[in-house]
């Protein structure tokens, strides 16, 4: 009976890990560096020098800021900006050749909060992390790579679950985590495949937990914008983009004003896909390493600044807001990025030693006895 057992959770593991191995030795290999996405794109900005501003108490005017993004790249609209997380003196506007464009036509612009200048700007489809991560993401193919790499992730899950299943089976009669270092060199990468395994699983179910509901990002905005959105703008739903807009710092004291108990975060424009034709969006965030991470949007009027709408986010929109961040480890700064890059490192260890095991079994190097199944 336990032989039958070990050998259903032996095939479950095998084919789970053939299918996904090679997708997901691509996702972390270049999650690796995306790790440090920060640091890669602080390197090879291409704008002017920061300005650095003394002796200001206060932060300049976003319209202030808001103009001066507008004059630096002629023709283009603002789409959004928003608060650096690590950085509140910087502001990061998202530049779109339409209102409505998409966000990979996107450029970026770092402005001064303090002196309201823009300080760099780049192209993100010129950055090598724009690459890495379009890579990691849908493979250049959109939504449906999105929801390809999910599946992928999904059966990533089950492949580590059902090893460790077959590891504490087969191990059972030796010690957590011995390599026999007197068996044959297959022997000892099992071994070490095991011990791999078995020390990253945590960190693998919620990297790869993230990484699926991350991969229906996509799906959970359109949700998002065909209820909540749509019911918040019902009744101006008919509106049109109107020609000269509303202050944008009268839009944010008014969604401090509605919540004074958060502080905003990110301001979506008219037309922009977070928010309608004839609004802005505040999203207005709590001031905790975790309630950093929830939002609360705010709508209001494009034409006069006044209050529309504000309600709590679903449930599912949080959920993807709460996995973003954690999948790439940038909860607890740089410390931990470094930690996520050893187990991403041990994850690429685990998934080569794992496509070496399989070859070298099916030339018969290496006998069920030495090892699972």
């Amino acid at each position: 009976m336990l032989a039958r057992t070990v050998r259903k959770w032996t095939l479950v593991h095998k084919w789970t890990s053939l299918i996904c191995t090679v997708f997901l030795l691509i996702l972390c290999v270049t999650g690796l560096p995306l790790i440090f996405h920060h640091e890669i794109d602080a390197l090879f900005d291409d704008g002017p020098p920061k300005i650095v501003q003394s002796g200001l108490s206060s932060p300049a005017s976003l319209d202030l800021a808001a103009a001066n993004a507008l004059r630096q790249i002629p023709g283009y609209f603002i789409q959004a900006f928003f608060w650096n997380h690590d950085d509140p003196t910087e502001l990061n506007f998202a530049m779109g050749p339409a209102p409505g464009s998409h966000p990979t036509l996107n450029r970026t612009l770092k402005v001064d909060a303090n002196s309201g200048d823009v300080v760099s700007g780049a192209k993100p489809r010129e950055r090598l992390t724009y690459f890495l991560l379009r890579i990691h993401t849908d493979f250049f193919v959109g939504l449906y790579g999105k929801l390809f790499l999910g599946v992928m992730g999904l059966l990533f899950l089950i492949a580590t679950v059902s090893g460790v299943v077959v590891y504490g089976i087969s191990m059972r009669k030796l010690r957590f985590g011995t390599v026999r270092r007197n068996r044959s060199s297959l022997v000892r990468w099992l071994d070490v495949h095991n011990l791999l395994g078995a020390v990253t699983i945590a960190w693998v179910v919620v990297v790869g937990a993230t990484g699926v509901i991350n991969t229906w990002a996509d799906l959970v905005i359109k949700a998002w914008q065909n209820g909540q959105l749509m019911e918040m703008v019902g009744p101006f739903k008919d509106r049109r983009r109107p020609e000269v807009l509303a202050s944008v710092d009268q839009a944010v004291s008014t969604a401090r004003a509605k919540i004074p108990s958060m502080i905003p975060f990110f301001v979506a424009y008219p037309g922009s896909m977070f928010s309608s034709k004839s609004h802005y969006v505040v999203f207005m965030r709590g001031d905790t390493p975790l309630t950093a991470r929830l939002l609360k949007p705010v709508l209001v009027d494009a034409l006069d600044g006044s209050l529309a709408d504000s309600r709590d986010l679903p449930w599912y929109v949080s959920a993807v807001l709460l996995s973003q961040p954690l999948h790439f480890g940038d909860y607890g700064g740089f410390p931990l990025k470094i930690v996520w890059a050893l187990m991403d490192v041990a994850a690429i260890v685990i998934l080569l030693s794992g496509l070496y095991l399989w070859l070298a079994r099916r030339r018969g190097g290496l006998r069920p006895e030495n090892g699972k199944g």
